[in-house]
Order: structure tokens, then sequence, then C-alpha cells
């Protein structure tokens, strides 16, 4: 099994910073796209940011120039540093694990979650 966990959530004002971290375990021999969503109270779920084991990223276009995505060399873990939040910005993130190839040679398309990491920005 995979299991996915989220550190790194809190709260700060506006225009302060936070960086997530989200590490994937489990019999994994590799991760196609790691990527973070967020959910604010009565929205639904959106694509933060992505980013595949081939090094490309994807932003949206609200965490376009103030959220960076990264992923370090052993490609299980991805980070998420977050600039300039603002109230807007206030959500539960979730970290998403998509297109996983477990052990011996089983991929999975679906995405993986984590638990979710609450973050609040007060203006």
């Amino acid at each position: 099994q995979v299991r996915l966990v989220e550190s790194g959530g809190g709260s700060v004002q506006t225009g302060g910073s936070l960086r997530l971290t989200c590490e994937a375990s489990g019999n994994i021999v590799q991760i196609n796209v790691m990527s973070y969503y967020r959910q604010a109270p009565g929205k639904q779920r959106e694509l933060v940011a992505a980013h595949t084991r081939v090094g490309t990223t994807n932003y949206s276009g609200f965490a376009k120039g103030r959220f960076t995505i990264s992923r370090d060399d052993t490609q299980k873990t991805v980070h998420l540093q977050m600039n300039n939040l603002q109230p807007e910005d206030t959500a539960v993130y979730y970290c998403a694990a998509t297109g996983t190839t477990i052990q011996p040679a089983n991929f999975i398309p679906e995405p993986y979650w984590g638990q979710g990491t609450q973050v609040t920005v007060s203006s």
C-alpha cells in the first residue's frame, strides 16, 4: 500500500509564508505525478500545483508567482513553498500521488491522497 503523510500547515497572517511537505511511503517503485490540491469550506477541491517525475511543473493561476512545488531526489517527497499568503488561500491542502507503480510492477492510475493539512491565513 501507499501512504502519504503531510506536514507543515498552520496559521499565518496575510503576506506570510508556509512550507508544506508530503512524504510517500510503501512498496513504491515510482510516482509519476505528485500534486497539491486544496479545498475551502463550501467549495470544490482544486489543483494548486503538480510536479511530474521528469521535472515539469504545473500551477493554477492563483499559485503562479507565489507558490513553488519541488520534489526531492528520492522522488517520494514533495514540498509546496507558499509565499505572500492571502486570506483566500485558507483551505485544507491535500497531497496526491498519481500514476504510481508499486512492487513488483503494478501500475495504479488512481490517485492516492494524504490526510490533508489546514492552512489558515488571517487578515
